[in-house]
């Protein structure tokens, strides 16, 4: 699976402590290799559009529209955020 980002997502990186931004590349790179290791708790999160999720670190989520074979990041924050952006999906 591709792996892309885009302009929203790369303005919330940067926005992250330095410690998360070190955790979402790591997380990154776990992702190229294999998509579904269980650490990213990789996962669809809306019924009917293509909205995926992954875990960086323990606080932090990112999400992402699949297209097909490649994933488009679009958003990456707190998990409490997150749980705000998921119920507006």
């Amino acid at each position: 699976m591709k792996s892309l980002i885009n302009e929203d997502f790369l303005k919330a990186y940067r926005r992250l402590p330095k410690e998360v931004r070190e955790q979402a590349r790591k997380a990154y790179q776990q992702f190229k290799q294999n998509p579904q290791h269980p650490g990213l708790n990789f996962k669809s999160i809306h019924p009917s559009q293509p909205f995926y999720s992954a875990r960086i670190g323990r606080g932090y989520r990112t999400v992402g529209i699949l297209d097909e074979e490649v994933i488009i990041w679009f958003w990456i924050g707190s998990h409490a955020d997150y749980d705000t952006l998921i119920s507006s999906l």
